[in-house]
């Protein structure tokens, strides 16, 4: 029998598939087999009890305040607007606007008022921010683009925000430090409430060839109950918790693939943790996952 030219093309075209995908398969196994145990790895850590994926509009999420049941306040970094939006409904309640266009990085919510954290130091106080009549006000504190700011919460107990740089330090390269601004005088101390020793035995896994690149935080948030304080890093995924003295307790690696960028961090009143992630390629849409800490 007589093969033609285009039957042999035929022939080694099919060949060519049957080698490929044979070649194919134990390189597929491979990465299941790496990605199973890489999700075993987190799963010791922590569970994602619920996932709420945001619209477009948040897309560059990068602050969140729980409110109330399902509804949580909300910042991204692109424009001066809050979003109050309901993760049961899918739906923005309120858009309330504050500034400008702008580099926003964090929200903290005062029962009637609210703070938003520009990144270069810049605070805007927005009193009575979901009513009509709201007053708006800027407070510089004592840091510039440099430090990039881009955490703030409020600390009911004490009446006071509390930040930290995600870059360098105003105190040394080997410190991050938690910085308190009392609401009062609105005016920030200068000298640091706590401080996060990057050479710490704790965060040495973490340690690269330049200390202040060891932990770049990107939002805090207290535990409403233990009052522990949770510091949020987007960069390379982590969470460090320190309790109320300062002194560090524990970090948990967080995993790239789930949270893509995590840049807003809070608690829902009876102690349930949120974390809000930016839009990347990797993710479907920003979104809010609810996380259990094992």
């Amino acid at each position: 029998m007589k093969f033609s030219k285009s039957h042999l093309t035929i022939f080694i075209t099919i060949l060519f598939g049957v080698v490929l995908l044979a070649l194919q398969k134990p390189i597929t196994d491979s990465l299941v087999k790496k990605s199973n145990k890489i999700d075993a790895r987190f799963s010791k850590v922590y569970n994602i009890k619920n996932t709420h994926y945001l619209p477009e509009i948040l897309n560059e999420i990068s602050g969140i305040t729980w409110l109330s049941n399902n509804v949580f306040a909300c910042i991204q970094d692109e424009d001066g607007y809050i979003y109050i939006y309901d993760v049961q409904q899918k739906t923005i309640l309120e858009k309330i606007k504050f500034g400008t266009s702008g580099d926003y990085e964090a929200l903290a919510i005062n029962d009637a008022d609210a703070y938003a954290m520009r990144s270069d130091g810049i605070i805007y106080e927005i009193k009575n921010y979901r009513s009509e009549n709201r007053e708006v006000s800027q407070f510089k504190t004592s840091f510039s683009e440099d430090n990039n700011i881009e955490s703030l919460t409020y600390d009911k107990d004490n009446n006071r925000l509390l930040l930290v740089p995600k870059d360098e330090d105003l105190m040394s390269k080997s410190l991050k430090c938690i910085y308190q601004i009392p609401i009062d005088k609105m005016e920030m101390d200068s000298l640091p409430l706590m401080k996060i020793d990057l050479k710490a035995d704790l965060l040495k896994p973490y340690r690269g060839k330049k200390t202040h690149k060891t932990f770049n935080p990107s939002d805090i948030a207290i535990h409403p109950r233990t009052k522990d304080i949770y510091v949020l890093e987007g960069k390379n995924p982590k969470l460090l918790i320190l309790n109320s003295k300062g002194e560090m307790i524990k970090v948990y690696p967080l995993d790239d693939r789930k949270f893509a960028q995590p840049e807003g961090i809070t608690f829902s009143d009876d102690g349930r943790l949120f974390i809000s992630n930016e839009f990347q390629k990797k993710s479907s849409s920003a979104n809010i996952l609810e996380v259990e800490l094992k």
